[in-house]
């Protein structure tokens, strides 16, 4: 009430946003805490060039969102509220470490349907973007913003084909710069995974898009989910073209029929694993020459084993 009855006071909202960050630590505030977020973000809204209320409100969001996430909360982002964190994060598109505070707050948010589908709306993807093509190098910003990518691209209601095509370099790009970072590696499979899933890539991105996604596996073979997005990241690209089921068997660095036998053995016990292989290699076995290739290197053996495994499946 105190925030409300005076927004235009930039000390009464910063003053309110500390007082109420107070009570992070007091479990039994949280409650109290989930129904405040929007009168923060409506404050940094309101006063659009303070950065200090801003890292202050973003702060506290941050604590917010974490707690929620610990006791299985899900919070929803209305649109206006989704309207000023993407303002706020265009008056700070050149503040490194602001932006990685509020990118990894939008990646918690946009874990609800209905927060991603509000931040779609208000057009945040090319903002996202530009974010990863200038901080390319940082880590914690790529993470947060290939997860965000992810969850709006998986939407059912996606309308923004062009857009979502715009993101497939940029991604391919974050998963090139931290091949070995196997975090921000499994955010950014899993985002080429939903971009392929709308059939956002073109016949120049698949062969390319393919090779990298078997480095990704190679580099973190021990990544039980980056190893099952990947490999439904390859199928969805075979599905779309025998370009890419071949780059698969003529990888440089080795076979990736190979490869799809070692992940399995390495991950046996994954029930996820084995259907994303499955998957991948019943869209592989569709093209003639691909299929006997895999005959060849005798699949079948592989097909027997994981049947075995899971026989009720």
């Amino acid at each position: 009430d105190f925030m409300q009855a005076s927004w235009d006071v930039e000390e009464v909202q910063a003053k309110g946003i500390q007082h109420l960050a107070s009570f992070v630590k007091d479990k039994s505030a949280f409650p109290y805490l989930l129904t405040c977020t929007e009168v923060i973000t409506l404050a940094m809204k309101t006063h659009i060039d303070s950065l200090d209320l801003h890292v202050e409100g973003c702060t506290l969001l941050l604590e917010i969102l974490s707690q929620a996430l610990e006791q299985g909360v899900m919070m929803a982002l209305d649109e206006s509220v989704a309207s000023c964190l993407l303002h706020t994060v265009r008056k700070h598109s050149e503040n490194e470490e602001f932006l990685s505070r509020l990118c990894t707050s939008l990646m918690m948010v946009s874990a609800s349907e209905v927060a991603a589908e509000n931040l779609r709306k208000v057009g945040i993807i090319p903002d996202l973007l530009s974010i990863l093509r200038r901080f390319l190098h940082n880590d914690e910003i790529c993470l947060s913003c290939c997860a965000v990518l992810w969850s709006l691209a998986v939407s059912e209601n996606n309308a923004d084909q062009a857009v979502l095509a715009s993101a497939v370099p940029v991604t391919s790009a974050v998963l090139q710069e931290h091949l070995q970072n196997g975090v921000v590696a499994e955010s950014a499979c899993s985002a080429l995974w939903a971009l392929a899933l709308h059939g956002c890539l073109t016949d120049s991105d698949y062969e390319p898009t393919a090779a990298l996604l078997l480095d990704a596996l190679r580099m973190n073979p021990e990544r039980t989910v980056l190893v099952k997005n990947g490999c439904l990241a390859l199928a969805s690209l075979v599905r779309l073209s025998e370009t890419a089921a071949l780059a698969i068997l003529l990888h440089s660095k080795g076979s990736g029929i190979e490869l799809i036998k070692d992940e399995y053995h390495l991950h046996f016990d994954e029930p996820g694993v084995a259907e994303a292989l499955c998957l991948l290699m019943n869209e592989m076995v569709q093209y003639d020459e691909v299929m006997l290739n895999m005959r060849s290197q005798k699949m079948e053996k592989l097909l027997c084993e994981i049947k075995l495994q899971f026989p009720f499946s």
